[in-house]
């Protein structure tokens, strides 16, 4: 047993077994007698009494049907029809009414048409041999048709599965928002399973938000704490599982390649319903088809946002590229306008000829900032082609003092090169904007 294989591995370990009646009626129908039909589960220990009748029925129909054909048929031909009969039946009805069958069958052979007639007595103890035969065969005959008609539903109910699996995928793979995934994830659980499910979304925490009331009939009875741990731990809780199995609802997390996305809380129909397989894989495969959906719009809407940003910026640079070009000629005209006030006859007296200075330092620094814009623009844009060419750098920081001479007047200023500083090889213009 499990519990004693932990115990041999970890001697250190105390562990505790506690038995429950719930758990002893699982135990009681083992998991692989499940079967299904049509896609709903069956259950092959619970007997059906109806189908019984109906076999009862067959053999007593073959035997009226016999003692007519007595007179003009051989007891071997007789024996085909029974076979026939417990074939059919096991066809129909299953394994348990073909055994039945096959036990009526020969019973009704030694009682209505085996010397002496209406008798188990056996005359000729040949016949004993045949009895065994025709029962061998019979079961025989019976066990592989009704293996046989297993097999069959099985399949149809695989391929109903298949089908649903494939329903499912093609509609996700349209889906571009998060409530399209939750209307077809409900509407796909609703038809495979005939129960209700509800899609549970994490916030920017990280913390699954509650439902809304419309989404699901579920949401209501949906315990957050179970489903925020089976988020957290990516491990399956609730109903059927080793975590809070006492829980009316089965919460399974929607693990994508990246992450988890989410957690799907399923309700289940009754204490069965964990004890099928097929139920329970069908259910990991939508889960896993839900979460890829889930990632996929995600990293749409990422890429949207990314391709929003780029053409937000993209307008932002076209917007400086213009504005720097449309500013530019006025600027070069307030420039000359106050290189023309400062040389016009008669000169200036002291306050005009200040004010023109000022306007002409201005209109220069103002000009200066719409080039830094027009080139950051240019930057962005990658169309810069650098005018690398070897020069002393002292001249460049000559030139940037000089051109913030007015707003380093207030400050003190150290500037340490030394003497045999070689010549290096840049761009002087954007070095000097850079210092």
């Amino acid at each position: 047993p499990f519990a004693d294989r932990i115990g041999l591995l970890a001697a250190d370990l105390d562990v505790i077994q506690i038995a429950r009646e719930e758990a002893a009626e699982r135990l009681k129908l083992p998991a692989k007698r499940a079967e299904w039909s049509d896609g709903a589960p069956l259950f092959p220990g619970k007997v059906r009494w109806p189908q019984y009748g109906w076999a009862a029925g067959a053999c007593g129909f073959t035997a009226l049907a016999a003692t007519l054909l007595l007179p003009y048929f051989d007891l071997a031909n007789i024996v085909m029809l029974f076979l026939l009969t417990v074939v059919l039946v096991a066809v129909l009805h299953g394994r348990g009414p073909a055994v039945l069958a096959a036990f009526l069958s020969v019973a009704a052979f030694d009682f209505f048409f085996v010397q002496p007639r209406f008798s188990f007595a056996v005359g000729d103890a040949q016949y004993l041999l045949t009895f065994a035969v025709m029962l061998a065969v019979a079961l025989i005959t019976g066990q592989l048709t009704a293996n046989l008609r297993y097999q069959a539903r099985v399949a149809s109910s695989r391929e109903l599965r298949s089908r649903a699996l494939y329903e499912m995928a093609r509609d996700l793979s349209s889906a571009l928002q998060q409530e399209q995934i939750s209307e077809i994830s409900d509407k796909a659980i609703k038809a495979a399973f005939g129960t209700n499910a509800t899609i549970l979304l994490p916030d920017e925490r990280d913390k699954l938000q509650a439902p809304l009331p419309e989404s699901a009939e579920t949401a209501s009875v949906i315990d957050l704490g179970v489903a925020q741990w089976s988020f957290d731990h990516a491990e399956p809780a609730g109903f059927g599982t080793d975590t809070l199995p006492g829980s009316t609802m089965l919460y399974m997390p929607l693990r994508a390649p990246m992450r988890t996305r989410g957690v799907l809380a399923v309700k289940p129909l009754n204490k069965r319903w964990s004890l099928i397989p097929e139920q329970r894989r069908q259910l990991e495969a939508f889960a896993a088809l839900i979460a890829t959906a889930l990632e996929r719009v995600h990293y749409i809407e990422v890429a949207q946002s990314a391709i929003v940003k780029i053409e937000s910026e993209r307008l932002r640079n076209s917007v400086l590229s213009a504005l720097s070009h449309d500013l530019r000629t006025p600027l070069t005209v307030l420039v000359g306008v106050a290189d023309s006030l400062t040389l016009s006859q008669p000169p200036l007296g002291g306050k005009q000829s200040e004010l023109a200075a000022t306007l002409r330092d201005e209109a220069v620094r103002m000009s200066a900032l719409v080039d830094n814009l027009l080139d950051m623009a240019r930057l962005q844009a990658g169309e810069v082609k650098l005018n690398r060419q070897w020069q002393p750098f002292e001249e460049v920081v000559g030139s940037s003092l000089k051109a913030r001479q007015q707003s380093l007047s207030g400050h003190r200023l150290r500037v340490a090169l030394p003497a045999d500083f070689p010549l290096l090889e840049f761009d002087a213009v954007l070095i000097e904007r850079v210092l």
